[in-house]
Order: structure tokens, then sequence, then C-alpha cells
């Protein structure tokens, strides 16, 4: 693939906090390499604003490597970017060309609360997975594969439930801000296991509890979090939610 450099225009969100209005400003930069990944473009933007005695651009970052989900914001309208089933640090600059302006903005959902310019608070996630998105049986020592029999296909749904990293980019997407997908994305990968099963009953009673004590919105099946999640889980994980709900409610009944 040809390399190449490109100049810029960035419009970004900067705001000091939450407590206080944001505003985009523009900035300009020049001879950004294709190769670079997006969160290096910002990188050399800050640096820019560093040497010009300006305060640096806020974001938040860890692995780089599409894996922790921590930078989390919205570019040109979509959470992620462009390109599918990828994290921000995944997206590289060739997606651009010469000229392009380019439109960063923080995630936009009342439980997400900015803490500066395109860092939002996501803790609303912790809480929800503290109300129950654990197991407490003592599992022990590793047992061998065949021991513990679990279907093949049960066993790759609740891999692919796990594979969520809690971004947030489901709720940033959502025109509800809801986070049914990331919620069942965490009771879908316990409830397919028998490990799960001890806490079944209260997982989806005291987690959608939480989700909602929190200010998310209601799912009402848009599927706009399934397209924009950067590992791709599937809406069939908020049916399955739905399903332990309704089922611990009866149960709660009895």
């Amino acid at each position: 693939m040809e390399h190449y450099t490109m100049n810029l225009t960035l419009k970004v969100w900067r705001q000091k906090n939450n407590n206080e209005k944001g505003s985009f400003e523009t900035y300009q930069v020049k001879g950004i390499s294709s190769e670079m990944s997006f969160l290096e473009m910002i990188d050399v933007l800050n640096e820019q604003l560093i040497v010009e005695g300006k305060e640096p651009i806020a974001f938040d970052h860890d692995c780089r490597e599409g894996i922790c989900g921590m930078c989390s914001m919205h570019i040109d309208g979509r959470a992620h970017g462009p390109w599918a089933q990828t994290t921000t640090c995944q997206l590289h600059m060739r997606q651009y060309k010469d000229g392009d302006t380019i439109v960063i903005e923080p995630w936009r959902a009342a439980a997400f609360p900015v803490i500066k310019d395109l860092a939002v608070d996501r803790s609303s996630f912790d809480r929800i997975i503290q109300a129950g998105g654990y197991v407490s049986i003592n599992t022990g020592n590793a047992q061998d594969a065949n021991s513990l029999p679990i279907e093949k296909q049960k066993a790759d749904d609740s891999f692919a439930a796990a594979a969520c990293i809690g971004c947030g980019a489901c709720v940033a997407a959502c025109p509800n801000a809801s986070a049914m997908l990331f919620v069942s994305a965490k009771v879908s990968h316990l409830a397919l296991l028998p490990q799960g099963a001890p806490e079944r009953k209260e997982r989806a009673l005291n987690m959608i509890a939480q989700m909602d004590k929190e200010g998310f919105g209601s799912c009402t099946n848009i599927g706009a979090c399934e397209a924009e999640c950067p590992k791709g889980i599937s809406l069939d994980n908020i049916a399955r939610l739905n399903r332990e709900y309704i089922g611990a409610m009866f149960a709660g009944d009895k």
C-alpha cells in the first residue's frame, strides 16, 4: 500500500469539565502519515499544542491494541470511526486523504458524563458489573476439558459474548443511550456456562436494576449498537437477557 502524508482540519470538542459548556475548536495538522493510527495523529496535535503553549486535548487510551476499550470517541458521527468492528486506536489514517476535515467528539450519554474534552466517565459500567456480573463459587484448579461437558454451541456463544470490552460504543451509537447490548453480553457469557448458575436468578434482575439507576435509556431494537460494536456483539444476547430477566421475575413470584 502506498505511503503518503496529508494535511488535515480537525474540529475537536473541548470541554473543561461536566459542569461547564463545551464547544468545537478547529486545528490544522500537517504532514500526517497514512501509516499513523488515529490516536498517533492526536498525539501529533497534542505535541503541537504543547509547543504553542496551549493545553493538550484530553482523551482516554491504554493498550492501543483494540483490547481495553478506553479509546472511546465519536469520529464524524460514528462511534470509533468509519471502520467496522474497529476501535479508535485500530483506525489508521489511510482512511483519510489530504485536505479532509474530521469532527471528533466524546460519547454523548447522560450516564457517561464528560470528564474533560474527549474523556468520559464510564464508571456506570463498573457499577453494573458489581451488581451481578460475577460468579461467587470457588472454581478451584483448572479441570480437564472433558470433566465438565458443555455444548460447543453454548461455549462458542459464551466466548463471543465475553469478547465485549465495555467500551460504551453501543451506548454512544444508540439514539436512546441504552446499555442493553453491554449488559446482555455480560449476562449471556455467564448464563451459558454452569459456573454462572448460582447467581443466575439474581444476575439479570440486579444488573438491569443498576442499569436503570444509572440513567441509561430503553432498548427499542434499532440495531445501531451491534452495527457499531468493535467486537461484533450480537443482538441475540439482548433476546437472551430478556429471557433471563423474565425467567428470574417469575421465579421470584413462586
